[in-house]
């Protein structure tokens, strides 16, 4: 029995303490996991050093070697000494983790990269006689000796990694590595505009950006917007509506693109908390919601945001590569991120992105083919519907039932309903009187043509009066109710059990939205209510989709903070179905709504509501110009 024991009794185990070498290895791979981890941290130094241009050079993208040159205000040979040890920092002179101000203080990032690869730092203070250079290779460090080197600091980092051989198995290519740096600078130069920029990796330059001085105020947001401009592309300046937001100590500024000139990934939201980049979920979050009502689950917005706090109002020792923070306040940040951006996008009314019509000119262009599958250069996003099952799926037969006029509810009474006619009706009015010209004619019982005073605008009947409806079902919500219809025999609409259960549980608020339901026994619901609204609507499939969405939709939340989807899903059901034949009127009354209700450059899933195009593109396609 002893020996049993003692062929499973566990080794014997002694704590000690690990060599500082080993430490400092461990400490980088949370800190340095990339070259362009290493480059962020080289380049936040630079800047809290008060650096007025630096250049970043990567060989082999960033593998092989990268430098960083400042003109910042250097170190002594005493101060490179101690920079090269863990935790020795400048940027906390009165020890407050609670008011931090600079990008850097916890003293890792250089110990951290000289543990892993072979490190040269060579500095000098303005107004010194000489510089002064030191060298760090896999955590072991020299003497400083006297360099050669102008005011400031050139760090040169070689064989990065050498020292932890696994981690480079993780790399990916040189080229997108270096696209990865690229990202890292392009992220911080917009932050920091007054700064001139350098990035080459030795045969060629990929980005260079010279200062930008602020205004004689010494405000920032002007020259950020310029930098935005400059990084960001015509596209974005074209399409891009200016935020500015201030609630209690916070400001949130920057530019936000239209909900048309969308991204199917989140990589082009830069977003930025006291001149800090970060990829901070509330703020993420915060962006999503406030796109809600205008974009499907899988667009994501463009923007460029800076919110500016209190320094003890923002948690940034949160994670050493410091990317996530923590808010004293995070609902109130959330607020007002949500509500400075849906100003912006309400103030917007109905444009739509550029881009838009630039692609469908060049879908018609002979010399542009358009890519593989005859799809077009602009590829439209696919109705996802968030939160929404397949019956919400646009499919042409879903839509091809005539429907009554009580879908056009104020069609008739819209302003200029009867301003423009077709020919051989009554007398036209100019049509530039309008932003969406005039009313000439409907194609395949889906789309209208408009003549404006430099162009056409061609309308999407369906995707364009959806978006009418839903703005018109949140006013009402806004004003006490939504106005609803009784059916004359309730609807019947069998579920499972489970779904059945869903919507019963949040009937209350269902009938707050005009639709009232009640149990129907086990695994069905009677409809007895509905918006009026959604004119003839889908009964069937509005309930079975909305019980798909409660399924969806995280059970923390009450349904009203939710209602942006929801109303999105009633909208729907109500519309305009393509092949519904409108009269002048009505399609006149449709483009004038347009123009006067916010957001209609788009449907509740991204989608152009409309294209225009000018008169000047038109006769080029034809050679006329």
């Amino acid at each position: 029995m002893s020996r049993a024991f003692a062929a499973t009794e566990a080794p014997a185990r002694v704590i000690r303490r690990l060599p500082e070498t080993l430490v400092n290895r461990i400490a980088a791979g949370e800190v340095i996991e990339r070259p362009a981890a290493a480059v962020k941290e080289l380049v936040e130094n630079a800047l809290d050093a008060g650096a007025t241009r630096i250049e970043v050079l990567l060989r082999e993208g960033g593998r092989a070697l990268i430098a960083v040159t400042d003109d910042g205000c250097g170190m002594t040979p005493e101060e490179l000494t101690l920079a090269v040890e863990r935790h020795a920092t400048s940027k906390l002179p009165d020890d407050d983790l609670v008011k931090i101000r600079a990008l850097g203080f916890r003293g890792e990032a250089l110990p951290s990269i000289g543990a892993v690869a072979r490190l040269t730092l060579t500095s000098r203070v303005p107004g010194a006689a000489e510089a002064w250079s030191l060298t760090v290779k896999g955590g072991r460090g020299d003497a400083p000796k006297p360099a050669a080197h102008p005011p400031g600091t050139r760090v040169e980092v070689r064989d990065l990694f050498y020292a932890t051989p696994a981690r480079l198995k993780f790399l990916k290519s040189p080229r997108a590595e270096l696209m990865a740096c690229r990202d890292t600078l392009v992220r911080l130069a917009m932050a920091h505009p007054e700064v001139g920029f350098l990035l080459g990796d030795g045969d060629r330059t990929l980005l260079r950006l010279e200062p930008v001085a602020a205004d004689l105020a010494g405000d920032l947001l002007d020259a950020r917007l310029k930098r935005l401009g400059a990084l960001l592309g015509r596209d974005f300046a074209d399409n891009a509506l200016a935020v500015e937001a201030e609630r209690e100590d916070l400001r949130l500024t920057g530019l936000i693109g239209v909900p048309t000139y969308n991204r199917a990934t989140s990589q082009a939201q830069y977003l930025f908390v006291n001149g800090r980049p970060v990829r901070d979920r509330l703020l993420l979050g915060a962006l999503r919601g406030a796109y809600a009502d205008f974009l499907a689950r899988e667009r994501h917005p463009v923007a460029a945001l800076f919110l500016e706090a209190p320094a003890e109002a923002v948690d940034v020792n949160v994670h050493p590569a410091k990317a996530e923070v923590r808010f004293r306040e995070a609902g109130l940040v959330r607020g007002l991120i949500v509500g400075g951006c849906k100003h912006a996008l309400a103030e917007a009314g109905h444009r739509a992105a550029t881009t838009v019509s630039q692609a469908a000119l060049g879908a018609f262009r002979p010399q542009e083919s358009p890519p593989a599958g005859g799809a077009y250069a602009w590829r439209p996003p696919q109705p996802s519907f968030a939160h929404a099952g397949t019956g919400l799926r646009e499919t042409a037969a879903a839509y091809h039932a005539p429907l009554g006029h009580a879908c056009l509810p104020d069609f008739a009474a819209a302003p200029g309903a009867r301003a423009e006619a077709l020919p051989g009706e009554a007398e036209p009015v100019p049509a530039e009187s309008y932003p969406l010209g005039a009313a000439r004619a409907q194609l395949h019982g889906t789309y209208v043509v408009a003549q404006t005073a430099d162009g056409i605008v061609i309308v999407d009947q369906h995707a364009a009066h959806e978006r009418l409806v839903h703005e018109r079902m949140k006013r009402q919500l806004a004003e006490g109710g939504v106005k609803t219809q009784m059916l004359l025999i309730p609807e019947v609409v069998e579920l499972d059990e489970p779904a059945a259960e869903r919507l019963l549980t949040r009937a209350g608020e269902l009938a707050e939205l005009g639709l009232a339901l009640e149990a129907f026994g086990p695994g069905a619901v009677a409809v007895r209510e509905t918006p009026a609204l959604l004119g003839q609507a889908d009964v069937q499939g509005l309930v079975r989709d909305l019980a798909d969405e409660l399924a969806e939709l995280d059970q923390a939340l009450s349904l009203k903070e939710r209602l942006d989807a929801v109303c999105g899903t009633m909208a729907c059901h109500g519309s305009v179905r393509a092949g519904r034949q409108l009269t002048a009127e009505e399609m006149n009354a449709l483009l004038r709504q347009m123009e006067a209700t916010p957001h209609s450059g788009q449907c509740n899933h991204g989608r152009p509501t409309y294209v225009e195009l000018k008169l000047a593109d038109i006769e080029r396609l034809f050679g006329r110009r």
